[in-house]
């Protein structure tokens, strides 16, 4: 079993910044990939970005330029440093973690963290 926790979250004003953490724990697994999602109120879940383990990134065209995924490949930890943000960007933030366990590939996600940006 994978474990994957996100914290960071919270309230800022239009322009300002945050920086999310997820942690994935557990035993015997390998990370193929970690992301970030959100998903605002009425609308569905999107990629906002991802990170391979080889560290190849790529980003939801709004974020480009404003926020950057990074990783701790020893701690199996990601972060999300989102600058100059925008009330667009308010959403509940979702880490997924895409991991091998055994020879199979699961899919794990966080319980989320609220992101509210004021204008």
């Amino acid at each position: 079993q994978v474990q994957v926790v996100e914290s960071g979250g919270g309230l800022v004003q239009s322009g300002g910044s945050l920086r999310l953490s997820c942690a994935a724990s557990g035993s015997s697994f390998s990370i193929n990939a970690m992301s970030w999602y959100r998903q605002a109120p009425g609308k569905e879940r999107e990629l906002v970005a991802r990170i391979t383990n080889s560290g190849r990134t790529n980003y939801a065209d709004s974020v480009k330029g404003r926020f950057t995924i990074s990783r701790d490949n020893f701690e199996n930890r990601i972060f999300l440093q989102m600058d100059s943000l925008k009330p667009e960007d308010s959403a509940v933030y979702y880490c997924n973690g895409n991991v091998r366990v055994r020879g199979y590939d699961y899919s794990y996600w966080g319980q989320g963290t609220q992101v509210t940006v004021s204008s």
